[in-house]
């Protein structure tokens, strides 16, 4: 039987500390510096490999795509999160409407993508820091990275929280600057020339590259539903957070086509398709290299790796910790730091394994790619599954459960909920098909999972049965 989202957490009936509660100290402005701050590093890296797959107007009409999908999942997610405001998020939208089983592989999906990213991230930190600092390696930035924020996560949510949203209004600002600063040098000729695939006129080859080209626009918005695991933590959850979601991806998308449309008319842009720092690359053919833009944009370039590193720290964390309080991964994962109120274990461990991805990239290549390209692949297909999932959820709670109160109310129903499940099974089975090497590594890491899981259940299940025998 599917899980009544009023049933309460199945905590120890013991006191400790340790399984108390989250404390209710965000309100709509830290969450929306939470939903941005989350993405926000996608804005500054990663997007442009789109333009080596699709060109600048295929990867442009792939953006508007996976920008509809994105915008309706919100809208359709905000439903679920206000109706079942849980630190689960989607772990506890399938818990309700499906049961234990589809839970876990939601969960599980969740924790992968949010637990994958970050290692990404920290290189990138630790690359940029070993171009200004030569004696640190990517390895040991990226390590002190982790050390630095996950400590910071386990001080307390609101201080962590009001740093996500510090450095979040800098990233946005030094966003804007960046566009201001390259505004004199845009030409739509240099935007379009070329902007199919390589070629000046639309081809069949370019719709295979728009396709191609889905993991680097879902880049721009990747993990802004973690917002959903601090709903335990939001004051008034079912008024703030719809107004920080909604805030959160205009924002993204306002920053997303901006930054994307003004990089990719300064010069040719196929000098910029693979670089990991498109938009200083981009910023120099305008202002020359002297220029203290540059210096700035380089710099302050670190705030949004920081925003979405430190805030995808906070989302995993809730995901592991909901998923241990209901008996769904080992109790001790659930435990709660009796001085901070923060899941301070859930956050070490998933932490540990982004560690050991980290130096382990330099050893382990798939598909001839490195360890760390091919877990950001990972990740989107663990977004994938749980978007699935999630709004599967919301049509069968809206037919299971037709009187569950629900503060926000999915518009367009079902037609923008329907858009938003058939946007993300066709994402998943197109990066399935372009992806087979990271695809395999994928299933392999969620069947070893489930597969753990239900072995679990079984055990459980056993004992009690053989328990009941011994007492009749």
């Amino acid at each position: 039987m599917p899980a009544s989202p009023s049933e309460r957490p199945s905590h120890s009936p013991h006191s400790h500390t340790e399984t108390a509660p989250l404390q209710r100290r965000l309100g709509t402005f830290h969450l929306w510096g939470i939903a941005v701050g989350l993405v926000i590093s996608g804005e500054y890296f990663g997007w442009s490999y789109g333009w080596a797959t699709a060109g600048t107007l295929g990867f442009l009409i792939t953006t508007v795509m996976v920008a509809l999908m994105y915008a309706a999942l919100i809208f359709s997610y905000t439903e679920l999160t206000t109706s079942i405001p849980r630190a689960g998020g989607p772990f506890a939208y399938v818990l309700a409407a499906y049961g234990p089983v589809p839970a876990f592989i939601a969960g599980f999906a969740s924790i992968v993508e949010l637990v994958f990213a970050p290692p990404a991230i920290a290189l990138a930190i630790g690359a940029y820091l070993h171009v200004q600092y030569p004696s640190i390696t990517a390895q040991m930035a990226a390590t002190g990275a982790y050390a630095i924020f996950m400590a910071l996560n386990i001080a307390g949510v609101s201080i962590a929280a009001t740093f996500e949203l510090i450095v979040t209004i800098a990233a946005i600002v030094e966003l804007l600057i960046f566009m201001a600063v390259v505004a004199p040098g845009f030409s739509w000729g240099h935007f379009i020339h070329d902007g199919w695939a390589g070629s000046d006129t639309f081809t069949p080859h370019a719709i295979i590259g728009i396709f191609a080209a889905v993991p680097f626009a879902i880049w721009f918005f990747l993990a802004i539903e973690g917002v959903a695991m601090t709903a335990e933590e939001a004051h008034a959850p079912q008024r703030t957070i719809p107004m920080a979601y909604i805030a959160g991806i205009t924002t993204l998308m306002l920053l997303a086509f901006g930054v994307m449309i003004m990089a990719g008319g300064v010069g040719n842009w196929k000098l910029l398709a693979n670089l990991n720092d498109p938009l200083p690359q981009a910023m120099l053919s305008v202002v020359g290299p002297r220029s203290g833009y540059v210096h700035m944009l380089v710099w302050l370039g670190l705030f949004g790796l920081v925003a979405s590193f430190h805030g995808i720290i906070m989302g995993y964390s809730r995901q592991i910790y909901a998923m241990a309080r209901e008996g769904y991964l080992p109790a001790l994962l659930g435990w709660v730091h009796p001085r901070f109120g923060t899941p301070w274990a859930a956050i070490l461990v998933g932490g540990s394994v982004g560690l050991v991805a980290i130096y382990a990239d330099q050893y382990v290549t798939i598909g001839g790619q490195p360890l760390t390209a091919n877990i950001v692949t990972m990740s989107v297909f663990g977004a994938l599954t749980m978007y699935v999932f999630a709004m599967g959820s919301l049509f069968r709670l809206r037919h299971t459960q037709p009187h569950l109160h629900r503060p926000w109310r999915a518009p367009g129903y079902p037609i923008i909920p329907g858009f938003a499940l058939v946007a993300a099974v066709l994402s998943f089975m197109g990066m399935a098909i372009s992806n087979p090497a990271a695809f395999g590594l994928y299933l392999l890491i969620m069947g070893t999972g489930v597969g753990m899981h239900l072995l679990a259940r079984w055990q459980k299940n056993r004992a009690t049965m053989e328990k009941d025998t011994a007492m009749h």
